[in-house]
């Protein structure tokens, strides 16, 4: 089995403007940055460098091993599909989308989600249950799920894998749960500032 892990990234200027109440644009853009490498290495330990995608923008400084593929246009669920082609043409087998903003993750995690049946799908619900911080997919049997990313995608990926016949999984795992987007999510991510936040 051949898999590969995707990881959506936005230019750290323009991620966590949710936050801008709680953090000055430097912390944001360094709390981005962070999470990001994060992410790129716990994903790269769990399946190797070379099998580790970001789509979207990348940092300067990433492993030469890491495939970069450019964003479409149309959001992050194009960019995801898009990634999927790409690497479905790479010869692989599964594909994990893990987000980029999981300050905790490691790479027991993103085993937890390439360690499934070859015909089984696996979601990492956020917090609230109601968002997706992670996707797991076979190949080919998943070629043709349609990603749902946005408010309540927890469930409308659910039953886009009941659409399609296809057995999935919830991943509870409190690392793959618990991602940044609202200034009471921070504490979470406190380890990784260089300055305290307020």
């Amino acid at each position: 089995m051949t898999t590969w892990v995707v990881i959506p990234a936005k230019t750290t200027s323009t991620a966590k403007g949710r936050l801008a109440g709680a953090l000055s644009a430097y912390d944001r853009n360094r709390l981005a940055a962070r999470m990001l490498r994060t992410a790129i290495d716990a994903a790269s330990e769990a399946v190797g460098a070379g099998r580790v995608a970001i789509v979207g923008w990348a940092p300067a400084d990433i492993d030469a091993d890491i495939l970069v593929i450019a964003e479409p246009s149309g959001g992050l669920n194009a960019a995801l599909d898009h990634a999927r082609q790409v690497l479905a043409a790479e010869g692989a087998t599964r594909i994990v989308s893990l987000a980029a903003d999981l300050p905790q993750v490691i790479a027991a995690d993103v085993l937890a989600l390439t360690e499934l049946p070859p015909s089984c799908a696996g979601i990492a619900p956020d917090r609230h249950g109601t968002g997706t911080n992670a996707l797991s997919l076979p190949l080919p049997a998943a070629m043709n799920f349609a990603y749902h990313y946005g408010p309540g995608s927890c469930e409308r990926h659910l039953a886009e894998a009941a659409r399609i016949g296809l057995a999935m999984r919830r991943i509870e795992r409190g690392a793959l749960a618990r991602d940044i987007d609202e200034p009471a999510d921070l504490d979470d991510a406190r380890g990784l500032f260089l300055r305290q936040h307020g």
